[in-house]
């Protein structure tokens, strides 16, 4: 008998992993928290890069339950539950937990708010991500001049709106209407009476507004 042959049970070796994805044939990558770095493939080299829309909705139809396992596995336990919240747009919410830890508490307690943070560069018209400046805004002035720095109403009102929103992905061609919607009384006082707000009734309420 061989006896360097053992028959106990090989430990399982945890490592921190990246999470890996492809878009129009290119690879990328975010790599283990609290690091959250997403990288683009050159050749044989990882090099650092911000990802476009598209790249991340090529991450949410790839990147399902049995992806995301691994990675989430080296997540803090908060921070996993809050992005379980999330199917399509996880890798979004990831970065603003990554970039602006001190909000997960309010985005916990108002998921709806990620989609607006995660979208902030295209509706304030920037030519890149702010995570800086989000950071001291919310330091400064709190969430009340996060929602003023996103173009929302600052108002407890603007608050409990989004908190009743069912769905915490809020789909981006919603992002807008429902920013303007957030602006007219009227539309406030209507919304404010639904417990539950879904999809459906945003995109009814805005084609309302914009008739």
């Amino acid at each position: 008998m061989n006896s360097s042959f053992s028959l106990r049970p090989r430990k399982k070796c945890l490592v921190p992993i990246a999470l890996t994805w492809s878009h129009s044939g290119i690879a990328y990558r975010v790599t283990p928290w609290p690091e959250v770095r997403f990288e683009r493939l050159y050749g044989r080299d990882w090099i650092e890069t911000t990802p476009t829309e598209d790249v991340f909705a090529s991450a949410g139809h790839v990147c399902g339950p049995l992806e995301w396992k691994p990675y989430l596995e080296f997540v803090p336990a908060n921070v996993r539950e809050f992005l379980a919240q999330f199917v399509y747009t996880k890798m979004e919410a990831l970065q603003v937990v990554a970039r602006c830890p001190e909000l997960l508490a309010p985005l916990t307690e108002t998921p709806a708010l990620t989609s607006f943070i995660a979208g902030h560069a295209g509706l304030r018209g920037a030519a890149a991500p702010c995570w800086g400046e989000i950071n001291a805004v919310y330091e400064r002035n709190g969430v009340f001049g996060l929602l003023e720095w996103l173009g929302l109403a600052a108002s407890r009102q603007t608050l409990s709106i989004l908190h009743n929103i069912v769905q915490a992905e809020v789909p981006k061609r919603l992002l807008e209407p429902l920013r303007a919607m957030l602006w007219d009384p009227h539309t406030i006082f209507a919304l404010q009476r639904l417990p539950a707000i879904t999809d459906q009734t945003l995109t009814r309420t805005a084609h309302a507004l914009a008739a």
